[in-house]
């Protein structure tokens, strides 16, 4: 009798400095789909997902060893915390007191500071193939860590469903009262990594009436605004790169798209569809579903072309793009917004659902 295929698979990625195995799960679902976790920020290391003719193509950034992860900061794939995004001059004031974080950002303080959740070991506390292939990593960050009070407990679970969807849900839990705001901040490009072409003919949608302008170093300026008669109008679908050189200020300021849209229905129970990219060539699309209130839209501006990823790949502008689904920027600062405070026996809880099919 035949046996069932494996679909979890474990292994080293490589070592820390100090001899900390980092450690890589392989996750399997049909028709080649796999993700590819390492425990170094809990990161998403490859995607592969096939095309419209089954060819497979690994459509996240990412380094091919752990050494280029330790040289270079730059997020891919990984998982941000303990506040992803940025807070106003690194400080933020909770029942009375005031807590200043470092400024890794210019003056304000830019997913967790400096050593954030991106730059940790994580533990892989459980994996299996029962209801679906998962892996569970863990990670204990420390009272004043980064500035941030409390201790709290995070785990983080990606797990394979439907045989193509990719879901990440968060939970963290702290000892007094604290900020949290998690988010997996993975670079996309669904023509593939290897393709070496960018992300401007890709069309997306976002679910979003409304975004949140900027100032030049990308805090909220002040309550959303309408997306309507804007570049920022995805309701319908859109080239990413049809309005992205338009003569607009906030386009200006960051060289692209680099916004919170702020999701209809705001933070909801059960994860509702958020956004929708396509990209025509490959016939790949992908649907993120979250539970979250906004989503961060980054059209890759700042890539560079000094970092060499996979495939022997430097990332340039615009070779990818993030959709970041999250609380919104300097929410600690902005009662107005929906809270990022999590109290001493509550749960912080996100769930986000990456849908992909060929066509």
């Amino acid at each position: 009798m035949a046996q069932p295929t494996k679909r979890v698979a474990r292994e080293i990625f490589g070592h820390l400095p100090d001899g900390t195995a980092i450690e890589m799960v392989r996750l399997f679902g049909d028709n080649g789909f796999e993700a590819r976790i390492i425990g170094y920020g809990a990161a998403l290391q490859s995607l592969l997902v096939p095309d419209r003719a089954g060819r497979l193509g690994d459509v996240v950034l990412g380094r091919a060893d752990l050494g280029g992860y330790l040289a270079v900061r730059r997020f891919l794939g990984a998982t941000v915390g303990r506040y992803a995004n940025r807070i106003a001059g690194g400080r933020f004031e909770l029942d009375g007191q005031h807590f200043q974080l470092p400024a890794n950002d210019g003056v304000n303080a830019l997913h967790g500071g400096f050593n954030g959740f991106d730059r940790k070991p994580w533990t892989v506390v459980a994996l299996g193939e029962q209801p679906a292939p998962f892996v569970t990593l863990s990670y204990v960050s420390a009272d004043g860590e980064e500035g941030y009070p409390g201790k709290l407990a995070t785990e983080i679970t990606y797990s394979i469903a439907s045989g193509m969807e990719l879901s990440i849900a968060f939970s963290a839990v702290t000892d007094r009262p604290t900020v949290v705001n998690l988010t997996n901040h993975s670079f996309f490009n669904l023509a593939g990594v290897e393709a070496g072409v960018d992300i401007l003919d890709h069309r997306l949608a976002i679910s979003a009436d409304d975004y949140l302008p900027v100032t030049p170093d990308g805090i909220p300026l002040h309550a959303p605004a309408k997306v309507e008669a804007t570049p920022f109008d995805f309701r319908q679908m859109h080239r990413v790169g049809a309005r992205n050189r338009n003569a607009d200020e906030q386009l200006r300021i960051r060289q692209g798209y680099d916004h919170n849209f702020c999701l209809r229905g705001g933070v909801v129970g059960e994860p509702r569809l958020a956004a929708r990219i396509e990209d025509p060539g490959s016939g790949r699309a992908m649907e993120l579903w979250t539970d979250q209130p906004g989503v961060q839209f980054y059209s890759g501006n700042f890539l560079d072309g000094s970092v060499i990823g996979k495939y022997g790949r430097a990332h340039r502008q615009f070779d990818a793009l993030c959709l970041e689904p999250q609380r919104y920027p300097d929410a600690p600062n902005r009662p107005d917004f929906p809270s990022a405070r999590l109290d001493s026996g509550q749960t912080y809880r996100h769930v986000s659902r990456y849908r992909f099919s060929a066509g």
